[in-house]
């Protein structure tokens, strides 16, 4: 919605800034969205007289100006306007301007040899219109000297804000102002509407040919006959206020009905009555009915929509848009106007099926004032006899203009219990009356009457609204949550949802770009991924190859992988947090954690490198895996990676992570060639998947604060040792056992080599690990050490069976 400054105080009494206005808007909840302030920018333009206007010794389509700018000495501009002659008027621009249609800022320049000392400039340069064939011609009483904005009347600002949809009497400039009036901006002016008394009855009738059940799509139509008009171009001051707000002028009686629209939100339509053949009927429409309507497109009908219909057929979309046919132009003489009350629901339901956007529709679909129908008509006619001059018929009114009697028993004490906020009693009553609504009561209870123009207000908790907002949301205290001690405040997060973001940003920090993915996925892609039961299908999918729940993240996410690697991106990391459903009940649907690599996509950087590069591996995968584990807290002391997975991963390259055969936690690997070929997915990829329901909750220690840091001051000790064990044991294994020999001084041990083949017996492989000791009381002597190294032998020896490698 748009309206300019003085159009707004034609309904407010005001002395304020543009600035002002635009900020009590925002307060009131119409959010300015913006402010057009052209004088600002038009500020250094004035009026000038080319005095002459010479030929340019050294360029043939260029003429050197001798130019009066009303502010002293005649100043030399060099100009190629085609259209440049001694005499002439035109808009002058000094060094130093900011022209906004080239987006530069002028300075003093020469041309061809000629200085040059500003601009004369064409409608495009201010950034007025597109023509740039020739420069401004003004006509010839133009005064030399006064600012071109201020004798053009374009210094008049265009706020520009959001209309939310409860608030239809706010698409009217009156209904505007009435608001701001009521936040204290002024003095709300309310002209009386003066009726036109009717000279003779309206020769053209209307009915209503609806049945009881679909009187409610047109309650009332009033039509009224203004004979012996002249139409032709409006005056100067509606073209204007109807060019600032986007709005193109066509005729004085179609521009009175668009100033009606955005005047007091009353839309309103004028019929050609030489065009129009007999009376008018209001019906529902046949099925393929066609009219050509004023846009110049043919629209077919259905039997949902109403039209306005005479012998002819159908001459408007009733509420939407009029028809070309009876449409009024410089030969019309005798019009018909049309107030009419439209459904709001089937005039949404009409557009949207024709695709068609007006400012009627726009407003009718949100409610119009049912009381102004009549008024309405009555301004609108004496507008086009002060236009156009003409006879006004007595009003024609089929139906009968609804008059809602809505009454709400209001307490004021409402206000402080819902918002917090004291307002005096004679305040909020002020604020009430001042925004059309009558009220009558105590000063603790009140009835409170709707008026006509607020369909929106239906309850208690509405007038809350209207008092608070015009009081300002600013005077709402700001109140603490009571805090009873030294009870300590509940924490606000569950532990599933702290879960949910840890995990996000762990992943994340990790190199990994977060993705969402659809929660429904193809049957065959469910069955292969451990779901596809029938009472996860879905009884209405939006698409076949969506029909049951996801039984997990992975398919999505390699799904995903694979369209950036189609796009070019061949390198992937993504992850997801989200529900996964083994069931229909409330306990099978599970919150997980998953994150598939693929390429060279490696948690240390993505993409070839000088040094070389090395695609991605299980190993990447569990260092995910981990890494959640780890920022979680999840105590991993028990966690047992047992190999092989699920039958989605390759079942020598994957690995399920558990506490237990019990308390499953996990899965990561490789993905096997068939659970990608059913995606159509090209590998290799890895990826984990956690479930973060079964994960162990962290360890309550309310009483147990963290250590305090302690660095030892003695120099840490590594030893390595080479073991040969069977082929089948686990180096993780060795690894534990290493850890466990001396718990107080082992505080590191690293895999760094694994060996099969020459030196090494057939069946048997070498595990090679490094062993990090670190005192904390004093230098380890040799004794000390060689006495740690070998209980790190025989406690590996027991619990593996491993010998050391000689």
């Amino acid at each position: 919605m748009k309206l300019t400054l003085s159009w707004l105080k034609e309904h407010l009494d005001t002395s304020a800034t543009v600035e002002q206005v635009a900020e009590t808007l925002t307060r009131v909840g119409l959010e300015v969205e913006g402010v057009e302030d052209q004088a600002k920018v038009l500020a250094p333009y004035t009026i000038a007289y080319v005095i002459s206007a010479e030929q340019h010794p050294n360029a043939d389509r260029l003429r050197v100006c001798m130019v009066d700018t009303g502010s002293g000495e005649p100043v030399q501009v060099v100009c190629g306007a085609p259209n440049a002659r001694t005499g002439m008027k035109s808009v002058f621009s000094p060094p130093g301007t900011y022209i906004p249609g080239k987006g530069i800022t002028l300075g003093v320049g020469t041309i061809r040899g000629v200085e040059s000392r500003g601009m004369l400039c064409s409608a495009m340069e201010l950034g007025l219109g597109e023509d740039h064939d020739g420069i401004i011609d003004l006509p010839a009483d133009a005064p030399v000297g006064v600012p071109y904005a201020q004798w053009a009347h374009l210094d008049d600002p265009v706020i520009d804000f959001a209309v939310t949809p409860n608030r239809p009497d706010a698409l009217g400039v009156h209904g505007v102002a009435r608001d701001l009036a009521a936040a204290g901006l002024g003095t709300f002016i309310d002209k009386p509407i003066q009726p036109v008394p009717g000279a003779f009855s309206c020769p053209t009738r209307v009915k209503l040919d609806f049945t009881p059940d679909d009187a409610k799509l047109c309650p009332a139509f009033a039509l009224r006959l203004v004979r012996g008009v002249k139409n032709g171009p409006s005056p100067e001051w509606l073209q204007r206020r109807l060019k600032a707000i986007g709005l193109r002028p066509i005729n004085a009686l179609v521009d009175i009905t668009n100033f009606m629209t955005f005047d007091q939100n009353r839309p309103l339509h004028v019929f050609d009555l030489a065009k129009v053949k007999g009376d008018l009927v209001v019906r529902r429409a046949r099925e393929g009915e066609q009219v050509l309507a004023l846009d110049g497109r043919t629209y077919t009908l259905d039997s949902g929509m109403v039209v306005i219909a005479d012998e002819n057929g159908v001459e408007s979309i009733a509420g939407v848009m009029g028809g070309e046919h009876s449409g009024c132009d410089e030969t019309t003489t005798d019009v018909l106007i049309e107030s009419a009350l439209w459904d709001p629901l089937n005039i949404a339901v009409t557009g949207r099926k024709l695709g068609v956007n007006t400012d009627a529709r726009y407003r009718f679909e949100r409610g119009v004032d049912p009381a102004f129908t009549l008024p309405g008509l009555e301004m609108a006619t004496r507008m086009v006899q002060q236009m156009c001059g003409g006879e006004a018929s007595a009003i024609e009114l089929a139906g009968e203009v609804p008059s809602p009697d809505k009454i709400i028993a209001f307490p004021y004490a409402e206000v402080q219990r819902l918002t917090g906020l004291e307002i005096p009693v004679p305040e909020m009553k002020v604020i009430l009356r001042e925004l059309g609504f009558w009220v009558s009561g105590s000063d603790t209870y009140v009835k409170v009457a709707v008026p006509t123009w607020r369909p929106d207000v239906e309850g208690k908790a509405d007038l809350v609204e209207e008092i608070v907002r015009i009081a300002g949301l600013d005077r709402v205290p700001s109140v603490p949550f009571p805090r009873e001690e030294p009870t300590v405040v509940k924490p606000v997060l569950t532990l599933i949802q702290k879960r949910v973001q840890t995990t996000k940003r762990a992943l994340a920090a990790r190199g990994m770009v977060e993705a969402v993915t659809w929660s429904f996925i193809g049957k065959a892609e469910a069955e292969r991924f451990g779901g596809g039961q029938p009472e996860l299908a879905l009884a209405n999918p939006i698409a076949a190859e969506l029909s049951d729940m996801r039984p997990s993240l992975l398919p999505g996410l390699l799904k995903a992988g694979q369209r950036n690697a189609d796009r070019g991106y061949a390198d992937t990391a993504l992850f997801e947090v989200g529900q996964v459903f083994r069931g229909d009940k409330p306990e099978d649907q599970k919150m997980a954690a998953a994150g598939v690599r693929r390429g060279l996509a490696r948690a240390e950087g993505a993409g070839r490198h000088w040094a070389g590069a090395k695609a991605v591996d299980l190993f990447d995968a569990k260092a995910d895996a981990m890494a959640v584990l780890e920022t979680l807290g999840v105590p991993t002391g028990g966690l047992q990676v047992a190999a092989g997975g699920p039958d989605w991963f390759h079942p020598g390259r994957s690995a399920t992570l558990q506490f237990g055969p019990k308390m499953v936690v996990g899965w990561f690997g490789e993905l096997h060639p068939r659970a990608l070929e059913a995606l159509d997915v090209k590998g290799p990829a890895v990826g984990f998947e956690l479930l973060l329901d079964a994960l162990p909750p962290p360890k309550a220690k309310p009483t147990k604060v963290k250590p305090k840091l302690s660095l030892s001051e003695f120099q840490p000790v590594s030893r390595d040792f080479a073991f040969v064990v069977d082929r089948a044991v686990a180096a993780g294994d060795l690894v534990k056992a290493a850890q466990a020999a001396e718990r107080k001084l082992v505080t590191g041990v690293d895999v760094f080599d694994i060996y099969e083949g020459a030196g090494v017996p057939e069946g048997k492989k070498s595990v090679a690990i490094a062993v990090t000791l670190q005192p904390t009381d004093k230098t380890l002597t040799d004794a000390e050490i060689d006495a740690v190294a070998a209980k790190v032998v025989a406690e590996v020896q027991k619990k593996s069976g491993a010998t050391l490698r000689g």
